[in-house]
Parts: C-alpha cells; structure tokens; sequence
C-alpha cells in the first residue's frame, strides 16, 4: 500500500475512535495553552489525526486521497530513494508548521482548541502545484481554475478570512501549511523553482 493510503487510515481510525470518546478526543486536540504549560509537544502531530465530526473528516480524506498518490508517486521519481521519507515530511512538517502561528496567538487561552489535517493536506495539494502550476484544480467540483490561481486565490481567502476570523476554522493554519508545502518541496530539489516558473506562460520566453 502506498504511504498515502496508510496516512489515510490510520486518520479513519482514529478520528472514529475519538468521535466515540471524548477524552480520548482531548487528549490529543490541538490546545497550545496546554503544550505551553505542561509541553505536551505530540500534540502537533497528535491533533492532525483526528476531525470534528463525519463531514469534515470525509473532505480532508477525500482531498488526500485524490493529491497523495500523486505527489507521492512525483517524489518517488524526483527524489527516488528518499522519496518516501520525503513525503513524510511534507506531510508531517505541513501538519507541524500550519499550527506554529496558532500556538503563538493562543498560548495563554486555556479555552482554545483546533483539531484536523486541513494544515498537512494544504502542504500536500501545494507540492503537486509545483509540479502542475497549470492543471486545473476545482472547488466542489464545480469551479475549475489552473492550479496557480486556485493556489494563489486560497491564499488570499485564507489570509482575508483568518483577519476577519470567519467561521469555526482555523484558516491561519491552512494558509502556513499551503505555503510550507510550496517552499519545502522547491527546497527539497531548488531546480523545480525553474521547472514550475517554465510552465508559466507569460514567463516562457524568460527562459
């Protein structure tokens, strides 16, 4: 099975179990009051293996599903045999890194909490816009845009809706975990800086 698919169940199989404790659910939330305090650091990684409720757990997966073979698959053949670590990675310094901002802003709020993969699966789609900046991704599967503008598009969301603090979401994650995706695969391999400013048509002739 690829790393994908075992990312995906072990998600499955936790955030069902945690749908069905609720201390087991604290136990591994994101609450940055708490790692600040007693320095449970695990809760970086633990946070971003369990969801909300059905609906929110079923999109994340989804989205995983349909990007994390493929980038899985890009990494293998670029990096070959570290392609798997690699990967790894991604997914867990995505997951890692998207909360740095929130554990800052709510280090000393007892109340605070987030759960979710939204922050490693953004890092995830990120990477395979690097390596097609021009295939198009679609919102619902109704609005269709090139990669680089969805790309940019959510950024923007992101970074707007984090501001105005709209809906239950932790969009400042999204945003950092998109972006950590983008910049650590180019660091990963600096070449695919070129390859991805090459498939841009108006900077073609640039190179």
């Amino acid at each position: 099975m690829s790393i994908t698919l075992y990312l995906l169940i072990a998600t499955a199989v936790l955030s069902m179990l945690c749908f069905q404790n609720d201390e087991l659910r604290e136990r591994f939330m994101f609450n940055p009051y708490r790692i600040h305090e007693q320095r449970q650091w695990y809760r970086f990684v633990s946070s971003g293996f369990i969801h909300a409720d059905w609906m929110h757990l079923l999109v994340n997966m989804f989205v995983l599903y349909m990007f994390g073979n493929v980038v899985e698959q890009y990494f293998s053949n670029v990096f070959e045999e570290r392609g798997g670590f690699d990967f790894l990675l991604l997914y867990f310094g995505g997951m890692a890194v998207s909360t740095i901002r929130t554990y800052h802003k709510h280090k000393f709020d007892p109340g605070y909490r987030a759960l979710g993969a939204s922050g490693a699966v953004s890092a995830v789609v990120f990477s395979y816009i690097v390596f097609n900046p021009l295939e198009k991704l679609c919102l619902y599967g109704i609005l269709c845009l090139p990669g680089i503008i969805f790309g940019v598009g959510y950024l923007i969301y992101c970074y707007y809706a984090g501001k105005k603090g709209i809906g239950y979401v932790n969009h400042d994650a999204h945003m950092w975990g998109a972006l950590f995706g983008f910049f650590f695969t180019i660091m990963l391999k600096p070449y695919l800086a070129i390859y991805f400013l090459k498939q841009l048509p108006f900077l073609q002739h640039a190179f």
